[in-house]
């Protein structure tokens, strides 16, 4: 298992709007149940999986109603299987009913995206590479999915348009060649990373006269990756991109590229089968 990463500092303010969305004006079938009521209630696994996302459930129950107790049996990057008891809850049975949506849909999606990158990096094991995962995240869950990409034993790409260039075939062709756009990123903030992407070896040729840190080869066939590696001889980190699945990741990773990013870890997840049963 991975070590567990920072959380991220907009946590409150994810589980804030989930709740707000969910709960908006008030749960009203909650109010079915007597004021004073208590319970106890278990979170199940459904399915072997990847347990990602307790921080969120943690908040959402906070923010619901203090009081509420939550007893964790397992912790995020631990690898559940069926029918296991992953949680145990107890507290005032309204405020169960009410918090249990928002934090089930938070642990079953992260939970869907940790298994995800679990197995991605299970087939690059015996390689060097690292793979990263990419923008393509969940509207809201940037951060969140991002927190769940590493507990899968991925890594992650830049978080946002802000903290790092990756100069790609429109920025390029706007402002009119790979050394221009890199030049004028060096100019515009010196201290930020720069990436830019090549769709040829002559591009490749061109962005390793740049001071471009990283380069992204899109779509390149296994030759040309070989090749691509045998000319930038370590002058420049390569990037692998662009129509990876399952199928070809591990004769990608064997090419000697240092990092592969693949957009499934983050949109194409499927969330985890999870419940929550009252005892």
């Amino acid at each position: 298992m991975n070590d567990i990463p920072p959380l991220p500092a907009d946590l409150s303010v994810t589980v804030t709007n989930a709740l707000r969305e969910d709960v908006g004006s008030g749960d009203i079938t909650a109010q079915l149940i007597t004021e004073t009521a208590m319970a106890t209630a278990q979170i199940l696994s459904r399915e072997r999986a990847v347990l990602c996302g307790t921080p969120w459930v943690n908040e959402v129950l906070r923010q619901v109603d203090p009081t509420l107790q939550i007893t964790w049996h397992a912790r995020d990057g631990d690898t559940v299987e069926p029918n296991q008891r992953l949680a145990t809850l107890r507290g005032s049975a309204r405020h169960l009913l009410t918090a249990e949506r928002c934090a089930l849909n938070f642990l079953q999606t992260l939970s869907g995206t940790a298994t995800s990158s679990r197995h991605y990096a299970s087939l690059v094991a015996h390689t060097q590479v690292r793979l990263l995962d990419t923008r393509k995240t969940l509207p809201g869950l940037r951060t969140a999915q991002k927190y769940a990409v590493v507990i899968g034993g991925c890594h992650n790409h830049r978080m946002g348009l802000y903290d790092a260039f990756l100069i790609k075939e429109n920025h390029i062709h706007a402002c009119g060649s790979i050394t221009a756009a890199v030049g004028r990123a060096r100019a515009l903030h010196p201290d930020k990373p720069v990436e830019v992407e090549v769709e040829t070896l002559a591009q490749l040729r061109e962005a390793l006269t740049t001071d471009a840190q990283t380069i992204m080869l899109d779509n390149f066939e296994l030759n040309a990756m070989r090749e691509a590696v045998m000319i930038t001889g370590g002058r420049a980190r390569l990037e692998a991109s662009g129509g990876i699945n399952l199928t070809t990741l591990a004769a990608i990773a064997e090419t000697g590229v240092d990092y592969i990013s693949i957009g499934a870890f983050t949109k194409d997840c499927k969330a985890v089968d999870l419940s929550m049963l009252f005892d």
